[in-house]
């Protein structure tokens, strides 16, 4: 992998890790239409701890807060009603389904869930899940003139259960095309949670994950075209755009809809596949190299 390789993948990282895009699936693509080799799970992985630092930082005040509430709870039975404690506990409860199929899946993952054709199809599918949950969480935000405006919930409502079936939304995000925040957040949506609360429990969710995955594909950095070098400066350029992505993403979801993102999801999906039915673009495009 080259310099100039790594910087672009880089940036796509940044750019693209927090929107419902799928990070994974746009990495891949990058480097099949640029004719690279596919980066590989394990360059994914890592290059996200650059992002997931973008989150330790922007989220910094909420993440001591909930250690601190939750590291307290661990010996004071009565921090264990605090909602920051609870909330250290929700999101280890639900990191255990992506942890768990993770590694079950792992062969999965490095090999037949980067094929174009998949990735396409998760795109549009779950462009269509998060248009349906966007639809929802604005007609009860709105109401109409036969409604009344619907409360939604707020992470103060956060229950084990919402937390497991958010760690399975998570979990999703195991094959390029989901996109960790779209799977997240559109469960979110979907069991009446607040856009805001949504994004939040999402990010705060994939910290885990993220970080004992890319910690774990360390050991796989200079097999095959992906040395240290270039991973490292991808990673660097990840955090700084990232961070500047999630800054504005938080402020977007509080007024807007998440529409501009299931259309885009579902054009690049329908262009991915015309471009394979067309042999224009092979569906394992870089895989043999990379």
């Amino acid at each position: 992998m080259s310099w100039f390789e790594s910087f672009v993948l880089g940036l796509v990282q940044g750019l693209t890790e927090f929107l419902p895009i799928s990070s994974s699936a746009h990495l891949r693509l990058t480097a099949a239409f640029a004719g690279w080799h596919d980066p590989g799970a394990a360059f994914t992985a890592i290059t996200q701890i650059g992002t997931e630092t973008a989150v330790l930082i922007y989220f910094r005040k909420d993440i001591a807060r909930i250690l601190s509430a939750w590291f307290r709870s661990l010996t004071d039975r009565e921090m264990r009603s605090d909602h920051d404690a609870q909330m250290g506990w929700l999101v280890i409860v639900g990191s255990i389904p992506i942890g768990v199929l993770g590694l079950t899946l792992k062969d999965q993952i490095e090999g037949p869930f980067r094929d174009l054709r998949l990735i396409a199809t998760t795109l549009i599918v779950m462009g269509i899940v998060l248009g349906v949950a966007d639809r929802l969480a604005a007609r009860d935000e709105s109401g109409g003139r036969h409604r009344v405006v619907k409360e939604r919930k707020t992470l103060k409502d956060l229950s084990v259960k919402d937390g497991l079936i958010y760690g399975f939304c998570q979990a999703m995000a195991l094959i390029p095309g989901v996109s960790r925040s779209g799977a997240t957040i559109s469960g979110g949506l979907l069991m009446g949670y607040t856009r805001e609360s949504a994004a939040r429990y999402s990010f705060l969710l994939a910290i885990p994950a993220v970080l004992a995955s890319g910690a774990y594909e360390l050991k796989d950095v200079g097999e095959g075209h992906v040395s240290w070098g270039p991973t490292i400066f991808a990673t660097l350029v990840a955090f700084f755009v990232g961070y500047a992505v999630i800054a504005w993403f938080m402020k977007f979801i509080t007024t807007k809809s998440f529409m501009p993102f299931v259309i885009y999801r579902i054009l690049l999906g329908i262009l991915i596949f015309a471009l394979v039915w067309s042999g224009a673009l092979s569906p394992h495009a870089g895989e043999s190299a990379g």
